[in-house]
């Protein structure tokens, strides 16, 4: 047997028995006689360096050390998901779904590992990229880190697709986390708080071999990619069990809202006995074709809903209640609370929303409040035990000042907030507002983070986010912790944020009430800033899904004021003026010409509703066919809809309603024509 034969033969070996053993928890070999044949493998290898393997089984023990992780684009977005907490929800739920897909609906139920989000790339069968979920466009390349986890295969077996990806959690089981927690106390150091976030940070370390001595595991669930195998979510589960991914064995089929509550009430009460921490159950509608029928919102599937498990509850003081300023000027106060032990984390602070629901609730300072985690991820107060409330107990007074300007605050009809109208000379609010405009999925600023922008304001440095592009390094040297390298990587950050596309820029100005996605539509429909500061409030409303408020909002962040002549106080820049230093510095603020040769108005005023599987693009290329056309997708067929787009296996009800409501129904080559000409 040559050298490469034995090396061969020790990694499909090594690859078999470290799959028994961890994923099928069927030790087929002894620790030792693993060990010495591991040993042999690495002596090989050693030895014959031409034979490298990056997906080797010699590649799980570490040594890698990455100081910075690259950002990753996702080829497919990582989706939150919508919340339910009740069976009422579940049912809304369900009604909803009913509404936009033919024929009997099932469910898939599997329990919510509460865990970090990751997302494995393979090729061919081999793990080439493992990302976190990050801001759910793009996450950190961690793959090293990945490698060391012994339930994650390097190389795939069976009937796998040349190119998909896998999505699922990285969790550290109870046994692990008390093991790692008994070393660090007998070693005299602070145990780790709770195991979710300790497999979370382990994804960051920056030396392989670290990880790789922590006892994590990967459970996957989720298979994402084009043209996949398989044609429901059951069907995906046991694909990825064959190909040798370690998947939940606890996972049902339902039939209706009811097994799927059967299910939840027996984890609900059985989940305790679980080896991870679980919080709560995801529902998913189990064909993969009714998924895609139903496809997205702006920030979750309407095919899958996780029903959380009631939420743990505490009582602690509250022992002052402070006002924090956000970037639209918005107050919110906090509960500043004794320390308390809560669903895993140290509590300290909870939100009070509003001056109604501190009213409504009669908070005050000294009381005993009901603490919980909403979702078990943010805590907040639901009540006060009133039997243990202080003698000398006075009702809570709202402030009527900013606590930061002390500008008087207003409050408009029908708002529940209260607002601190200095805008422009509210420093927090100025401050938050470069933050939104560096953040990730604004400008993406590298090099930059809120307390540097929190220094720059505080120094004079900035005013508004334009004068990021007129820093130097002789200003930004000076300040605390700043050296020669992090000054020139701040600047070259600022520099490579002038290529982010125009929709993210207009994200980024912080226009109230325009989100992400409302800032695509409007990017689409206006093409530029100019004709967007030209829009009229009719103009506005007439963008799909842009309704009064969203207009009145736009129409106000680019009114031009009313300058007082007689004032001796210097006038703070208008938008529109930042807007204009902004394009002086080469900013994208149009759509570049790459997008636009791409579009046109051909489906201008026409909405489509697209039905069943198609053979010459995919449903998603279909969709933005429709929008880059100027055509809008809808989820439902109503006399509005002017086409259907019909591939095989469309719903009998959708097509009868069609004919009912005499909308024409096309087939792909008809609609491919259609834009075509």
């Amino acid at each position: 047997m040559t050298s490469e034969e034995k090396i061969n033969q020790l990694r499909g070996e090594l690859r078999e028995h470290n799959y028994n053993y961890y994923v099928l928890d069927n030790a087929t070999i002894s620790d030792y006689d693993f060990d010495v044949k591991l040993k042999e493998l690495q002596e090989l290898e050693n030895a014959h360096p031409e034979f490298y393997d990056p997906n080797s089984p010699t590649e799980r023990v570490g040594g890698e050390v990455t100081k910075n992780f690259d950002t990753v684009s996702h080829s497919f977005r990582m989706y939150s998901l919508d919340n339910s907490y009740s069976k009422e929800d579940l049912e809304d739920w369900e009604t909803r779904i009913k509404k936009m897909v033919d024929g009997d609906v099932a469910y898939t139920c599997e329990l919510k590992y509460d865990g970090a989000s990751m997302s494995l790339t393979y090729e061919n069968g081999l793990l080439v990229r493992a990302v976190t979920r990050g801001d759910g466009f793009k996450g950190d390349d961690v793959t090293a880190n990945i490698k060391t986890i012994n339930s994650v295969p390097l190389k795939l077996k069976g009937d796998f697709p040349s190119l998909f990806e896998i999505r699922g959690e990285i969790v550290l089981p109870f046994d692990g986390f008390n093991a790692m927690n008994e070393a660090r106390i007998e070693a005299g150091e602070e145990p780790y708080r709770n195991p979710r976030n300790t497999a979370s940070g382990s994804l960051k370390l920056q030396d392989s071999a670290e990880v790789a001595r922590r006892p994590l595991d990967c459970l996957l669930y989720s298979l994402v990619g084009n043209n996949l195998p398989v044609a429901t979510q059951m069907e995906g589960l046991r694909k990825a069990s064959e190909w040798g991914f370690k998947v939940p064995q606890i996972a049902k089929l339902a039939k209706s809202i009811d097994e799927v509550l059967d299910f939840i009430n027996h984890w609900d009460v059985h989940r305790h006995e679980l080896p991870y921490e679980t919080d709560g159950v995801v529902v998913k509608v189990n064909s993969l074709q009714q998924q895609e029928e139903l496809g997205f919102t702006s920030k979750a599937p309407r095919w899958a809903i996780a029903y959380k498990f009631k939420a743990e509850q505490v009582s602690t003081i509250l022992e002052e209640i402070t006002y924090q300023v956000g970037r639209t000027g918005a107050i919110t106060p906090v509960a500043n609370l004794q320390p308390v032990q809560l669903a895993g984390t140290t509590v300290k602070r909870a939100s009070l929303h509003n001056a109604d629901q501190i009213a409504k609730l009669d908070i005050r300072e000294g009381d005993t409040v009901f603490v919980e985690k909403g979702g078990e991820i943010i805590p907040k107060i639901i009540g006060v035990n009133l039997d243990l409330r202080p003698e000398n107990s006075v009702p809570t007074q709202y402030i009527e000042q900013c606590p930061d300007c002390n500008t008087t605050l207003v409050r408009t009809e029908g708002d529940a907030k209260h607002y601190c109208p200095n805008e422009e000379g509210c420093p927090t609010q100025i401050a938050a507002r470069i933050q939104h405009f560096i953040s990730r999925k604004a400008m993406d600023i590298e090099g930059l983070g809120g307390e540097t922008v929190t220094l720059l304001v505080q120094e004079g440095l900035i005013n508004n986010y334009a004068d990021l592009y007129t820093l130097t390094v002789d200003e930004i040297l000076p300040l605390e912790r700043m050296a020669q390298k992090s000054a020139e990587n701040l600047l070259d950050g600022v520099k490579a944020s002038k290529q982010i596309p125009f929709e993210r820029l207009l994200f980024g100005l912080g226009i109230r009430f325009v989100g992400e996605t409302v800032a695509k539509k409007l990017a689409k429909h206006f093409k530029s800033i100019d004709a967007l500061m030209a829009a009229n409030f009719e103009q506005l409303v007439a963008v799909d899904e842009i309704g009064d408020r969203i207009a009145a909002s736009v129409l106000a962040f680019f009114k031009i004021p009313e300058h007082d002549l007689f004032s001796e106080m210097p006038q703070s820049e208008t938008h529109r003026e930042v807007i204009g230093r902004l394009k002086t510095y080469g900013l994208q603020l149009a759509i570049s010409e790459e997008e636009l040769a791409g579009q046109t108005d051909i489906l201008d005023g026409a909405t489509f509703v697209v039905s069943g599987v198609f053979a010459k693009v995919t449903r998603t290329e279909l969709k933005k066919l429709i929008e880059d056309n100027g055509g809008k997708v809808s989820s439902s067929i109503s006399k509005k809809t002017g086409y259907v787009v019909a591939g095989d296996n469309m719903g009998p009800s959708k097509r009868t309603k069609a004919e009912n409501l005499a909308i024409p129904v096309i087939s792909e080559d008809e609609f491919l024509a259609m834009i075509a000409n």
